[in-house]
C-alpha cells in the first residue's frame, strides 16, 4: 500500500464522517440532508424522502 492510498483512504474515511454530521445536523433541525451526502452514506436520497415522521 502506497502513501497515496493511505491519504485517500484517510481523505475519505473524513469526507463519511463530515457527511455523517451534516446529515445528522440537517435532520435535527428538520430540514433535509444534501442529497450528496445521503449518497456517500449510502443511502438514497429519494428513499430518504418516503420517511415520515413519527
Amino acid at each position: 500500500m502506497n502513501n497515496r492510498t493511505v491519504f485517500s483512504a484517510i481523505g475519505e474515511a473524513f469526507a463519511v464522517f463530515g457527511s455523517a454530521v451534516a446529515a445528522s445536523r440537517a435532520v435535527e433541525a428538520g430540514r433535509k440532508p444534501r442529497a450528496n451526502d445521503l449518497r456517500r452514506l449510502g443511502m438514497d436520497p429519494s428513499a430518504f424522502d418516503k420517511i415520515g415522521r413519527f
